[in-house]
């Protein structure tokens, strides 16, 4: 039997897109899709490119038998509503940010209110699948990483835990405008964008904290971390450059065989020969690595490129979906990239 799913913020792009792959997934069957705007309408209504989705499944307010409730949400709301799946024994994997910082303290720092239900703090996963699957495994509540900070962990993740650098972490990342979801803000129009990169969130982005929490865990310690963020011209993908100085004695060889190591049996982490471009990932879960070795400076430069709904935000939602649910983890995630 299918596990019987439901979407809670369906009608946004990560909601949107978390629908498409949904609706293809040979074992998950949506049952239910909750949205404040556009109730009563068939989601292929309110989502014109679900064209599979059944004219029976009307947007409501509902999560109905769902076993797993996804949570596409604006920040603090989510965790306004978990608890109560929680107790009702269903799974919550959430893809905002409501449960992916463990101090609560941090929410009203970087987030600016107080945390609805800071008990559940520690006993949510974060949900990086390639870092945590033997604990998303067994996970009732999993906090789906932020498309920056996914990019980030996974460029510097084999050095972080091979020793090979210093905790100096700079991470230099750009975004399609996609990131910033249903948005008509200036800042977001055509004319505004196009033809424009810029540079925002200084110097307190959101995901700064969750990029320092989880780079902690495999330095070992807090790290000394620079995030800028940056807004390019196009719809979708993003690209993080992470510079990090290497320790005394360590080698460009060395770095290769961390990374070779690290993710030579990853089913959506690859690491190629050149410099990754965000639209070799177009639509798809992968997410492509690159690492050099700045020799005179000898310093470590790590590049990583990934399609932001996708592997920052819904596919790797439904990767974890399937390490909980006891599925292989490519299952409805199978779909190459578009190209060009």
């Amino acid at each position: 039997m299918p596990t019987r799913v439901a979407i809670v913020g369906v009608t946004g792009y990560a909601g949107g897109e978390l629908a498409r792959l949904l609706l293809r997934h040979p074992e998950a069957r949506l049952v239910a899709a909750v949205a404040r705007s556009h109730q009563g309408e068939p989601l292929r209504t309110a989502q014109p490119h679900l064209h599979s989705a059944p004219e029976s499944l009307v947007i409501g307010t509902d999560v109905q038998d769902a076993e797993a409730v996804f949570t596409t949400l604006p920040a603090g709301e989510a965790a306004k509503l978990a608890e109560g799946w929680l107790d009702e024994g269903r799974t919550v994997i959430d893809v905002g940010s409501d449960f992916r910082l463990r101090d609560p303290k941090l929410y009203e720092r970087w987030y600016g209110y107080t945390h609805p239900a800071p008990r559940l703090l520690s006993t949510a996963v974060y949900g990086l699948t390639e870092l945590a699957r033997e604990k998303v495994r067994g996970a009732r509540l999993i906090a789906n990483p932020g498309c920056y900070p996914t990019a980030a962990l996974l460029a510097l993740a084999p050095a972080l835990r091979a020793g090979l650098v210093t905790d100096e972490l700079i991470v230099d990342a750009k975004s399609g405008v996609s990131g910033a979801g249903h948005n008509v803000d200036e800042a977001f129009l055509y004319g505004t964008i196009d033809e424009s990169v810029r540079p925002y969130g200084l110097p307190k982005h959101r995901h700064t904290p969750e990029i320092a929490q989880e780079a902690a865990l495999l330095l070992g310690k807090p790290p000394k971390l620079t995030f800028t963020p940056h807004l390019v011209p196009m719809t979708r993908g993003l690209i993080a450059t992470c510079y990090a100085p290497l320790r005394a004695g360590k080698t460009a060889t060395d770095v290769a065989d961390a990374y070779a190591r690290e993710y030579a049996e990853e089913p959506f982490v690859r690491t190629v020969t050149s410099f990754p471009a965000t639209k070799a990932t177009l639509g798809s879960n992968w997410c492509l690595v690159h690492a050099v070795v700045d020799e005179e400076n000898a310093r470590l430069v790590a590049f990583a490129a990934l399609d932001n709904l996708v592997k920052g935000a819904a596919g790797s939602a439904l990767q974890n979906f399937n390490a909980r649910f006891g599925y292989p983890e490519t299952l409805g995630l199978e779909a190459l990239p578009l190209w060009p």
